[in-house]
């Protein structure tokens, strides 16, 4: 059991000199941020699906041990809505596996104004490999039912966690053998990093219902570096949470 926490992304331009040294050119950063953590969520696939020759690459240039995360193209979630979904499912496998043995879960974001509709989503989860973990992000009320609940735990999907405002805005459910946990926004300052108790507070509750599963946590946070920062405060509570994490930067990120 394992708590793999990244970022939700490596290419932000106010992460130089918070994070990347001015000698490291744009094109060395996955090298240099995969020294640091061992996961990343690519979420610039939601937006432009990238070709299969710069998967491949991603996976020649990361070491052995590293895990990308990458959230399902939105021509299936947000343009199709969930509606025939043999294609996309099928375009998107056929470029992300390109990772190989470094693909890690594939994440549905469904927009929020999609309401449940459990037949679209039975049917989408189906055309996903066996192999490949899938976490659901809702954002809709309606789909926080037990009929849902009871889907995904058919399915082997995870319920995506996630939080808003230093709070869950989802359900947390465990439904399935691992987890996967977005945090968006904290309330502390400078916004919109984490304060050290909402941290505490999340690793604590992991500990508690999910600490014998692998858990997949990325922060979305990314402006002023708060992701970098709250990483690596959130891996200092897990560790007395008692649970076991990958690795992260060990130099206090600056924010402002």
């Amino acid at each position: 059991m394992t708590v793999f926490i990244g970022t939700s992304g490596w290419q932000y331009r106010d992460w130089r000199d918070r994070f990347y040294p001015k000698e490291v050119p744009q094109r060395s950063w996955l090298e240099y941020y995969v020294e640091r953590f061992q996961t990343v969520e690519s979420n610039n696939a939601f937006y432009q699906l990238p070709k299969r020759e710069t998967f491949a690459g991603w996976a020649t240039r990361t070491p052995d041990d590293f895990i990308m995360a990458v959230k399902m193209s939105r021509y299936l979630t947000h343009i199709k809505r969930l509606k025939e979904p043999e294609e996309p499912v099928q375009r998107f496998m056929d470029h992300a596996s390109n990772l190989g043995a470094k693909l890690g879960p594939v994440l549905l974001q469904l927009p929020p104004t999609l309401k449940a509709d459990l037949g679209l989503l039975d049917d989408a989860l189906d055309r996903f490999p066996p192999s490949v973990r899938i976490a659901v992000e809702f954002r809709h009320v309606t789909w926080f039912t037990e009929d849902t609940r009871k889907l995904l735990e058919r399915r082997g999907a995870a319920l995506c966690l996630a939080d808003r405002w230093s709070k869950p805005v989802t359900a947390l459910w465990r439904t399935a053998e691992w987890t996967y946990l977005r945090l968006h926004e904290g309330a502390a300052t400078p916004h919109p990093c984490y304060g050290r108790s909402a941290l505490r507070t999340w690793a604590g509750r992991l500990a508690a219902e999910w600490g014998d599963n692998d858990i997949f946590v990325y922060f979305n946070n990314d402006p002023r570096g708060c992701a970098l920062r709250d990483a690596r405060v959130f891996a200092a509570e897990c560790g007395r949470a008692g649970l076991e994490h990958t690795r992260v930067p060990g130099e206090t990120v600056p924010t402002g």
